[in-house]
């Protein structure tokens, strides 16, 4: 079923439209607990305020696993109240050096907590796992080596990064084994780099399309410039603190610089 429209004050002020969770398109993926501390009451005002533009939760960084399970499993009724799914992120990277029987008992951790979207990026027989499992695959896809929160450029820049091609074709993999959706790891990309490989986000699209991809963008310049050049509609990962900034430039009532006033949609 679809949710209503979410309700705004100045109804008879015209801005781009929205379409109802559970959308397809233009979806806002925002970051929970990792740089800053996101609880359950915190998270119920967020929410209650912009839940209706707000399409899932990842937790970056493994965070659920240094949490009361009560408190993890606090955040989840949050979310799924206002009907935004919740992510593990790729951290079942990190439990596959567990073996099998580890990442089989993650996953169904992950099934009784409630979570509903969960990351790999690789062994499309996870993908397959994590389907019969009644769950929701997410792979995170990149091109850096070394990626990872808070690495410094010169690392990164000494790891050196893939072909975008082969990531290209690792995505269509996933796909093709029932990935919902592949998210597009923002190192060597927009992060970390200079200047941006933005021919990189343009392979992606052009052999898989938007609706398929999620990019994350957890810099305003970075969300911004995907606007900028592929419309108010397509699907970004930022951080919670941004979700405000975010949706004034999709619904085209903001912006700077060259966006002022040109951020609009066509709906039949």
């Amino acid at each position: 079923m679809k949710s209503k429209q979410p309700e705004r004050s100045f109804p008879f002020l015209n801005v781009n439209e929205r379409e109802a969770k559970p959308r397809k398109r233009g979806l806002t993926e925002i970051r929970g607990p990792y740089y800053s501390v996101v609880g359950r009451h915190y998270l119920e005002d967020l929410l209650e305020m912009m839940g209706g533009y707000v399409d899932s939760l990842k937790f970056a960084g493994g965070s659920f696993t240094l949490m009361p399970e009560r408190a993890v499993q606090g955040i989840i009724e949050v979310c799924h109240k206002h009907d935004v799914l919740v992510s593990t992120g790729g951290f079942i990277e990190r439990v596959f050096v567990q073996g099998g029987g580890a990442v089989r008992q993650y996953v169904a951790e992950c099934k009784k907590l409630g979570f509903v979207s969960i990351s790999s990026d690789d062994w499309l027989r996870v993908i397959e796992l994590v389907r019969k499992s009644g769950l929701k695959a997410k792979p995170e896809v990149g091109i850096q080596f070394g990626a990872g929160g808070a690495t410094a450029a010169a690392e990164l820049q000494a790891e050196g990064t893939r072909d975008p091609n082969w990531a290209i074709a690792q995505a269509k993999r996933f796909l093709e084994a029932g990935a919902e959706i592949i998210m597009i790891e923002s190192e060597g990309i927009t992060e970390n780099v200079d200047p941006w490989r933005t021919d990189v986000p343009a392979k992606f699209i052009d052999e898989i399309g938007t609706e398929k991809l999620m990019f994350e963008a957890a810099d305003p310049d970075v969300f911004a410039w995907y606007i900028k050049n592929y419309g108010a509609d397509v699907n970004l990962f930022i951080d919670h603190s941004q979700i405000v900034q975010l949706e004034c430039l999709r619904a085209g009532i903001w912006g700077t610089k060259s966006l002022w006033g040109r951020v609009v949609t066509y709906k039949e």
